[in-house]
């Protein structure tokens, strides 16, 4: 009788699971993982990266029905201080999405396009500067150094395969300077910076933020700044295409999520920049000198001619310094998938391809009473614990920083704009050049101001010297 026990039992038992399924009981949920490369720290990806990733957007626009009905999607996120890892990453099947800069895209192209699995495609920009500020060099405060042609046997670190190092030889091309006039070392940020804080190195280059960052932590300055390479740099996403073709609506839900985080910057830059530097460690003032009103960067994710254009010079530098092949940008860019995420918007991709307007300082400049009318003349000053004021020009800026001092009310930081540039600048970083009526013109590079004067009959004046003149009588 047992045995006969033990058979009746599982014979119900298979009754039981066949009667389940039958009636349409879950079946276990099938698990797609999605990894996802980002760099937190290069503040121009976060609408790409770290805004999507903590405000959880793309949970909000993952498909849940047809296909998906059954697949439980796991987003895994890894964060890393420059591109090529992220490639690295891609290649060995462990993201499907990567963030990274111009030069470290291209490589990546380059790198797939023999990649028997999978090919990348570049489907959207994260940020951009069209004249290529963002990447930069930096000597210690204290140094002798205000140009790059000073730094001849000097040592010069850069993380390789960067888009600043991409600069940094695009800059040697321009000046025709030999490939041994300075010694070029590979640093992480993290460790050039440490190393120019203690005076080991000569100068550092880097990308986005450093360049900003370094200066406004205290032991840095400025002595070259992309925009003079006279190509725009930015930022972009790749995705491999194997998985692309496969889950075309798990892209569209990416490019969703990146197009509510850049939306949510802009409706409140100063409450993203807090948020921001909360997130990734960047104090906010240097967040928003790149992503607030006027910021050097401008969001936006679509593929521009100008930007793909700078991607086949980015090809001809690295194979003119013996580090790339042949590689062709045009069957590697697909703007398809987000063209497709615009239409779903009711969003005009093709008019916001054409344009490449940023946001811009506006309202009214309580100091000098009047409106803001020339945005790139303006500036502003973020009092501490309280809001970021706009003021119409240099002069007026500076007179209401003076204003404030002697009240006795706390700034973390003011903002004006390098005149020959357009580059939104620290205030107390630039130099000022001043001019009839106490008007003062403000400068990112010394060079630059020296020869304003020189034309102009003006003098060039150090931020406390251009406080004084702005409040002069």
């Amino acid at each position: 009788m047992p045995k006969l026990r033990n058979v009746l039992s599982a014979t119900s038992l298979a009754a039981l699971v066949a009667a389940s399924l039958a009636h349409g009981a879950p079946a276990r949920a099938e698990t797609l993982t999605i990894g996802i490369g980002t760099q937190d720290t290069t503040t121009n990806t976060v609408t790409t990266g770290a805004v999507i990733r903590e405000l959880k957007l793309l949970e909000k626009h993952l498909p849940k029905d047809g296909k998906y009905a059954g697949i439980d999607v796991k987003l895994e996120w890894q964060n890393f201080t420059s591109g090529p890892p992220v490639t690295n990453g891609m290649m060995a099947g462990k993201l499907q999405f990567g963030g990274m800069g111009d030069y470290p895209l291209v490589v990546n192209g380059y790198t797939f396009q023999n990649n028997a699995e999978s090919k990348s495609q570049l489907i959207a920009v994260a940020a951009y500067n069209l004249y290529g500020s963002g990447n930069g060099v930096v000597v210690h405060k204290d140094s002798p150094y205000y140009a790059l042609e000073d730094l001849k046997g000097k040592t010069l670190s850069v993380p390789f395969g960067s888009a600043a190092h991409g600069m940094v030889l695009k800059a040697m091309q321009d000046a025709k300077l030999p490939k041994d006039f300075f010694t070029l070392v590979s640093q992480s940020p993290e460790v050039g910076s440490t190393n120019l804080k203690e005076q080991k190195i000569d100068a550092h280059a880097d990308f986005v933020p450093f360049a900003e960052l370094l200066p406004f932590r205290g032991f840095a300055r400025k002595i070259f700044d992309g925009v003079q390479t006279n190509l725009p740099t930015w930022h972009g996403v790749v995705v491999r295409t194997d998985f692309a073709e496969k889950y075309p609506e798990l892209v569209d839900a990416y490019l969703q999520a990146a197009l509510d985080a850049a939306a949510w910057v802009r409706e409140d830059p100063k409450r993203a920049a807090e948020m921001i530097s909360k997130w990734t460690g960047t104090d906010k003032e240097v967040v928003y000198v790149f992503l607030g009103p006027g910021g050097i960067m401008t969001v936006d994710p679509t593929l521009k001619k100008p930007l793909i254009d700078a991607a086949k010079v980015d090809v001809k530098v690295l194979q003119d310094m013996g580090r790339m092949k042949e590689f062709d940008v045009d069957p590697w860019v697909n703007d398809g998938y987000l063209r497709a995420a615009f239409k779903k918007r009711g969003l005009d991709y093709d008019a916001q391809l054409a344009s490449t307007a940023n946001f811009e300082v506006k309202g009214e400049d309580r100091f000098c009473k009047t409106e803001i009318k020339e945005p790139r003349k303006a500036g502003e000053i973020w009092v501490k614990d309280g809001d970021i004021l706009p003021f119409s020009s240099a002069s007026c800026t500076l007179g209401a920083y003076r204003d404030f001092q002697s009240k006795g009310t706390a700034m973390n930081v003011a903002y004006v704009f390098d005149t020959a540039k357009g580059i939104k600048l620290f205030a107390d970083k630039a130099f000022y050049v001043s001019g009839e009526k106490s008007e003062l013109a403000p400068f990112m590079l010394k060079s630059d101001a020296e020869a304003y004067a020189a034309k102009s009959g003006g003098k060039v004046l150090a931020f406390e010297d251009a406080i004084a003149a702005a409040t002069k009588g």
